[in-house]
């Protein structure tokens, strides 16, 4: 299976669907969630599906009620407004890494394949994990392993591997596996996982492509709209309840001329949801999932 949806009832639930209704996936990936929206949708209901990995694609349906957008979701308002859909009465987000991007060895994500060292979701770009890796300086991946991998020697980290890259380029997983041995902290397996994952995230602009979609999403909801997001790690989680609850990332109320606190959405859930023991059972991705509803005041 190209990728097993996490959450997929709670997240259909929780976009309250309008059988006339336009809604949004801006992860297509495999379009389990997407096929799920189409079957609640009716005969005059739409669904606008993004996705910036051009593998997906292969994966729409044959409905006219769909329209495919090959595109980061940080493109959302734009693309709403050539396609004529604003404003829209649902938004979902599946945050993360597809299991088929993971198991597609060439692409460079997984830690159990010796692959080019690439990580890009959209092909298309310049910047892969080869140009993350060999050409950042050592005090920029000491940055990028800090936050985005929360790892606790990045400095040591970082100048080891600036030194390897000195006697040759480090072009593949298995390269850059080898030299994070080297210093590994803890469990070997969790450093690692937590060392590309900080490089993926980098490679991808995530944490930046979060945030536009997040701004880009209150604006193209209608009054009412949800906006449904699955989080995996801390990092897009704090950047969902920050912007939900405050309509910034800062994590502070802002308040108008009067005295007012604006509040940009209403929280339809105060804490994030979990999968289930018996769905993390079946998908072991879904253990760290964190799933968070909100509706456009």
């Amino acid at each position: 299976m190209y990728h097993v949806p996490v959450l997929l009832s709670e997240c259909i639930e929780a976009l309250q669907i309008k059988p006339d209704g336009v809604y949004v996936d801006v992860t297509f990936g495999g379009g389990g969630h997407s096929r799920l929206i189409l079957e609640k949708l009716g005969p005059n209901g739409s669904l606008i599906a993004f996705d910036q990995d051009a593998d997906a694609a292969k994966n729409v349906p044959a409905d006219d009620r769909i329209i495919f957008v090959a595109a980061n979701y940080r493109h959302l308002f734009r693309f709403l407004r050539l396609h004529d859909a604003l404003p829209v009465d649902g938004i979902l987000a599946d945050f993360g890494i597809s299991s088929h991007q993971i198991d597609a060895a060439e692409r460079g994500f997984a830690i159990r394949y010796d692959a080019p060292l690439d990580m890009r979701m959209d092909q298309s770009q310049a910047v892969s994990a080869k140009t993350v890796v060999n050409t950042y300086s050592a005090e920029d991946l000491q940055t990028i392993f800090s936050r985005y991998g929360e790892i606790t020697n990045s400095k040591t980290l970082a100048q080891t591997i600036v030194e390897a890259r000195k006697l040759k380029a480090i072009e593949t997983t298995f390269e850059l596996r080898d030299i994070a041995m080297r210093v590994a902290k803890g469990n070997e397996m969790s450093y690692l996982a937590q060392v590309f994952q900080a490089i993926r995230i980098e490679t991808n602009d995530e944490i930046n492509g979060i945030k536009e979609f997040l701004e880009q999403a209150k604006e193209s909801l209608v009054e009412g709209g949800r906006l449904v997001t699955l989080s995996y790690h801390s990092l897009e989680d704090r950047l969902v309840k920050d912007y939900t609850r405050y309509g910034n990332f800062s994590g502070e109320h802002q308040k108008d001329d009067f005295g007012n606190i604006y509040r940009p959405f209403n929280l339809i859930t105060k804490k994030p949801l979990e999968a289930s023991a018996e769905e993390i059972k079946q998908n072991s991705r879904a253990r760290s999932a964190k799933m968070r509803i909100a509706e456009k005041i």
